[in-house]
């Protein structure tokens, strides 16, 4: 009896507490419109639609205008949905605009706030991007490195035509553009492959793509923890674990990968190159902050892209004189008079000298019915 006592009085505490403080910020704070919220979780329901959330924001954006305040929990939510303000919020207000909320993934998986996706705006971030930039990116760098993505491409052709044979055949073309990016992202950073045919160890390639999956899983799901602070000291799902373990285990593949070069110094691949920066400047370029970059390019350099590519094609089919375009497009500058097109990297910018679709799937009557 008495416990339940305790516990109700500090509910209604809590509840209080919860109460004065949204009503004080809403008084001391001059916010966007907003819809009708409810206590604690605040607009959470109605992100709880049949409709994907980006449709469900862009209804909201229609009935209470171009910017909008909602309330995911403790988290306070704008909404911004004019391409005039858009602009303004990457140009004027860039810098006030930088940082990312400190969720429990950039502590766990992206040690402690330190890669470049989840670092705040200063003088660290601007070092890992002018690292990336010129180290990594650069286009001697990526130069070097072409033989890889031609040969991953000619893979991909070549799986396509078998599966298609004589005839047509439908695919599933988001898999192999996740297969093809992660084995070209991974040969440049440590030359490895995990993905497809000859890959480097059947249980090496387990593990990673076992681990790549997870991390693409606890990043999609949103941990209640960021939301409604009170429970961060609560692990009631044991979803923090689960990430703790996974930042633990993606930790420990990293380090095999940069201890493997550590022995083998004459890699061509950018852990080798980061590795010899280390001789240089130990102090600056710890293992961490190796281990940072190699996950932030895998992270970013992989799904978005396939996804972009896949969303390419599809647009193309469902639009025919886009894909006549983009097969004249290929016809005049693909392997004209026998000679392959120069793929090399400008020195000024990171574009190639040509631009070419590396393929064109032909759009056939079943295909448009399908992804009309």
């Amino acid at each position: 009896m008495e416990d339940f006592l305790q516990y109700s009085v500090l509910g209604g505490v809590f509840l209080l507490l919860v109460i004065v403080l949204q009503h004080a910020r809403k008084h001391r704070l001059k916010l966007p419109p907003s819809p009708p919220a409810r206590l604690i979780l605040g607009h959470l329901p109605l992100l709880k639609q049949p409709k994907a959330i980006h449709r469900t924001l862009h209804d909201i954006s229609q009935k209470y205008g171009p910017i909008v305040t909602l309330k995911f929990g403790f988290r306070t939510v704008i909404i911004v949905a004019s391409p005039e303000a858009v602009e303004e919020c990457f140009t004027k207000n860039d810098i006030i605009l930088a940082n990312r909320p400190p969720f429990l993934n950039g502590k766990v998986l992206n040690y402690n706030f330190t890669t470049l996706a989840a670092a705040p705006y200063g003088d660290h971030w601007r070092n890992l991007r002018r690292l990336t930039a010129i180290e990594v990116f650069s286009a001697t760098r990526l130069n070097a490195f072409a033989s890889i993505r031609r040969e991953e491409v000619k893979n991909l052709l070549r799986r396509i035509h078998k599966m298609c044979g004589d005839g047509s055949a439908v695919i599933e073309l988001r898999t192999m553009l996740l297969d093809l990016n992660f084995n070209i992202m991974m040969r440049m950073v440590a030359g490895k492959k995990y993905y497809g045919e000859e890959v480097d160890g059947l249980e090496e390639s387990r593990r990673f793509k076992n681990m790549m999956q997870e991390f693409s899983e606890c990043t999609r799901v949103t941990n209640l923890g960021d939301l409604f602070p009170i429970l961060q000291c609560v692990d009631y799902d044991g979803f923090k674990n689960r990430m703790t373990q996974l930042g633990k285990r993606m930790d420990a593949f990293w380090q095999g990968l940069i201890d493997e070069h550590r022995v083998d110094k004459d890699r061509n691949t950018m852990v080798s190159h980061l590795l010899a920066l280390q001789e240089s400047e130990p102090e600056y370029y710890t293992d961490e902050i190796i281990k940072g970059i190699i996950l932030m390019m895998l992270v970013a350099g992989t799904k978005t892209s396939a996804m972009s590519l896949e969303w390419a094609f599809s647009n193309m089919l469902n639009n025919p004189h886009v894909l006549k375009k983009a097969m004249d497009e290929v016809d005049t500058q693909v392997a004209v008079d026998g000679k392959e097109v120069d793929m090399t990297e400008t020195a000024a910018t990171l574009m190639v000298k040509i631009t070419p679709l590396e393929l064109i799937c032909k759009a056939r009557p079943n295909t448009h019915n399908l992804l009309a």
